[in-house]
């Protein structure tokens, strides 16, 4: 409230105050018929002190408790609609703006509350729209996108599997036995160090193949479940990594191509941790919460500068950020360097919507 207002809002309560006081004296004089008048009370000693004293300290504070009942009711309401527009910013668009209409149009006035209840309700339509026509296949000469896609990245993890893969496991085997030679030979040798050089350039091509063999998996579940599917992946993934991961995931109710989409989320998110995070324990859940589902992938990795990350796209933030807003949903990122990453991905349930 500006200062102006305040002052009138003060002295209107005060003076309200002291008519209603006042008034309140003078009934009870005629009522019991007294000679007095109210100037004879006003003047009256009460411990030393004339009653009128009393009087005014007892409006101005009435006024003061007013006043601050008054701005700490406009703060609690303010506080609530900032929280809410910053969830409507975050893409949660089901509640209401404030808890009732009503409440929404005397905070904000009448044409506000309802052109922000109308956007909110646009916003819902919306989501269920992007959902609907994520759900549609895109048809290319007879094939859908998502089966060339399938196709190409079975054919590219079949070759690189096939030859890169098994040249790699051939140089590790070769170097061992290098190296077993030159120990034999001479343990002290300067060679060794430089095999051991060697090796680590090899493991590290061998983590990096695997990380784009996970990526290069079918993005769909082939009639899993969500929650079967990933957990599926992670199981087949502690079999290939050194890596602590723990998980919570629970059964969320989905249309098949936002499904798919989590899914293909959930790889890249893992193939981006396998490649750049260096971290030794991943956490995932999944869970749905009112009219969301929310996944959450934690590791303790390196870290990244967030800003720095998506420009040079080596964590595939925009990827992940933009196959979440395929399906009506959002991506948070949250990283710190040398601490870890926690990436949220929220995706609303909605009605499917009808065209007829």
């Amino acid at each position: 409230m500006k200062a102006g207002r305040l002052f009138g809002l003060f002295s209107f309560i005060a003076l309200l105050t002291l008519l209603l006081v006042a008034g309140s004296i003078e009934g009870t004089l005629w009522i019991t018929g007294s000679q007095r008048d109210i100037i004879d009370v006003a003047v009256d000693p009460i411990f030393g002190l004339p009653f009128v004293l009393y009087l005014l300290f007892g409006v101005i504070l009435i006024a003061l408790l007013s006043i601050l009942m008054i701005y700490v009711g406009q703060r609690v309401r303010q506080n609530q609609l900032s929280k809410r527009l910053a969830q409507l910013v975050a893409g949660q668009y089901e509640a209401p703006i404030l808890a009732r209409q009503q409440q929404a149009n005397r905070v904000l006035g009448p044409e506000i509350g309802q052109a922000l209840e109308s956007l909110r309700q646009k916003m819902i339509r919306l989501q269920r729209e992007i959902q609907h026509y994520s759900n549609q296949p895109v048809l290319v000469a007879g094939e859908s996108k998502e089966e060339i896609l399938e196709q190409e990245r079975h054919r590219l993890a079949r070759e690189l599997h096939d030859s890169v893969s098994q040249q790699l496991f051939a140089a590790m085997m070769m170097l061992s036995a290098l190296r077993s030679v030159v120990n034999q030979r001479d343990p002290d040798a300067a060679e060794l160090k430089q095999l051991s050089t060697i090796e680590s350039v090899i493991n590290e091509a061998q983590a990096e193949m695997r990380a784009l063999l996970l990526h290069l998996r079918p993005t769909n579940l082939e009639g899993k479940s969500l929650k079967d599917g990933i957990i599926s992946l992670l199981k087949e993934l502690q079999t290939k990594i050194k890596i602590k991961i723990t998980w919570q995931l629970d059964d969320v109710q989905l249309s098949a191509a936002s499904e798919d989409n989590l899914f293909r989320i959930v790889q890249e998110l893992l193939s981006n941790t396998l490649r750049h995070a260096k971290a030794s324990s991943l956490e995932v859940y999944l869970k749905q919460v009112d009219q969301n589902v929310i996944l959450r992938v934690i590791d303790d990795g390196v870290g990244f500068e967030l800003d720095a990350g998506s420009e040079n796209g080596s964590y595939g933030l925009k990827n992940i950020q933009e196959r979440a807003q395929s399906i009506g949903g959002t991506a948070k990122f949250v990283s710190f360097k040398n601490q870890g990453t926690s990436v949220e991905i929220r995706v609303p349930v909605t009605k499917e919507v009808s065209h007829d």
